[in-house]
C-alpha cells in the first residue's frame, strides 16, 4: 500500500522527502497523482485504438499507444507540478494549462467515441459506400450518355422520316382510290387518266418509301451496333467499378458527424462523452487548484525562498569577484 501511495505521489510531482515531513498532505497528493496516472492510461488506450486503424497492426498500435500515454502522463505531471498554491496567481497559472488539457481531451476522446458508436457507424458507413458507388455510376453514365443520346436522336430521326414518308404514301393511295371509286377527285367511277396519274404518284411514293426503308435499315443497323458497343462498354465500366474499404478513421469520423446530424440522441451523447473526457483530462489540474493549501505547500515555498536567496547570494558574490578582478585593469 505504501508503494502505491509513493507511486501516486510521484505521479503528482511531490517530493517524497518533503512529504515525509507533512504526512497529512499524503492523501491529497495520492488523489492528484491517481488522476494523472489514470488520465495517461486512458490516453494510451484511446490512442492505441486510433492507431490500430492507421497501421492495422496490434503490436505496433500498442507500442505507439504506450508512447502517447507516457507523453500525456509526463505532460500532465509537469502541469500539476508547475502549479504553485500562491494567492491570486494559482488560477492565472492554470488557464493556459486548462486550455491545453481541453485540447488533449478532445484528441483522446474521439477514438473511444468511435468504439462506443461502432455499430451505428458501421451502418452509416454502408450508406456512405452506397452513395459513393452511386456518384461513381453517375460519372460513368455521364461519360457515355452524350454519345448514346446523339445516336438515339439519329434513330428517332430515321423513324420519323419513315413515318412521314408512309403518311405521304397513304395520302396518295387514298387520292388514287377516291378517284377510282368516284368518291373524290373528278367524281367519275371509272378509272381514267387522272386516276392513272394519281396511281403513278402513289406507286412512286411507295418506291421511295421502300428505298428509304432499305437505306434506313443499313443506317439503323450501323447505329444500333454503335449503341450496343457503347452499352457494352458502359456495363463493363460499371462492373469494374469498385470502392475500396472505407473503414478508415476519417470515414468513421465523417459517419459519426452524420449520425450526430441525423439523430439528436447520438449528438447529445457525443457532447456528453466529450464533456466526460474534458472532466477526466482536467481532473488533475482541478484537483491541484481546488485542494486547500497545506503544510507541504508552505514547506515548498520556504524551500524555494531559501533557494532563491541562495541563488541571489551566489550571483552577488560572483559579481563582487568579477568587479574585484576587473578593478586593477581599469586603473
Amino acid at each position: 500500500m505504501k508503494k502505491i501511495e509513493r507511486f501516486f505521489c510521484y505521479c503528482a510531482g511531490a517530493s517524497q522527502s518533503m512529504l515525509n515531513r507533512c504526512p497529512t498532505d499524503t492523501s491529497k497528493f495520492v488523489g492528484i497523482g491517481a488522476s494523472v496516472f489514470f488520465t495517461g492510461l486512458l490516453a494510451a488506450i484511446s490512442s492505441a485504438y486510433a492507431l490500430y486503424f492507421v497501421f492495422d497492426h496490434l503490436l505496433l498500435s500498442i507500442s505507439f499507444g504506450l508512447i502517447w500515454g507516457l507523453m500525456i502522463f509526463n505532460l500532465d505531471r509537469f502541469i500539476v507540478l508547475s502549479i504553485r498554491k500562491s494567492t491570486g496567481r494559482t488560477y492565472l497559472q492554470a488557464i493556459p494549462r486548462l486550455l491545453l488539457a481541453s485540447l488533449i481531451a478532445l484528441v483522446i476522446s474521439k477514438p473511444l467515441e468511435l468504439k462506443i458508436f461502432e455499430k451505428e457507424i458501421s451502418t452509416e458507413l454502408t450508406l456512405i459506400k452506397q452513395e459513393l458507388i452511386a456518384k461513381h455510376e453517375q460519372v460513368v453514365n455521364a461519360r457515355f450518355s452524350t454519345s448514346l443520346d446523339s445516336l438515339n436522336q439519329i434513330l428517332q430521326a430515321l423513324d420519323l422520316s419513315i413515318t412521314t414518308k408512309t403518311a405521304e404514301r397513304n395520302q396518295l393511295l387514298d387520292l388514287a382510290r377516291q378517284e377510282a371509286d368516284g368518291t373524290g377527285g373528278s367524281g367519275k367511277v371509272n378509272p381514267g387518266p387522272i386516276y392513272q396519274i394519281k396511281k403513278a404518284n402513289a406507286d412512286l411514293a411507295q418506291k421511295e418509301l421502300d428505298e428509304l426503308k432499305s437505306s434506313n435499315k443499313v443506317t439503323r443497323g450501323n447505329i444500333l451496333a454503335q449503341v450496343h458497343s457503347l452499352e457494352k462498354n458502359r456495363q463493363e465500366a460499371l462492373s469494374h467499378l469498385e470502392i475500396g474499404e472505407i473503414n478508415g478513421i476519417s470515414f468513421q469520423l465523417t459517419a459519426l458527424n452524420r449520425l450526430g446530424e441525423k439523430y439528436d440522441t447520438i449528438y447529445y451523447a457525443n457532447i456528453f462523452i466529450i464533456m466526460l473526457f474534458l472532466m477526466l483530462e482536467t481532473a488533475p489540474i482541478l484537483a491541484k487548484i481546488l485542494s486547500p493549501r497545506g503544510p507541504y505547500d508552505d514547506l515548498l515555498t520556504i524551500h524555494e525562498k531559501h533557494f532563491e536567496n541562495y541563488r541571489k547570494e551566489k550571483i552577488y558574490k560572483g559579481n563582487q569577484r568579477l568587479a574585484k578582478h576587473l578593478s586593477p585593469q581599469a586603473t
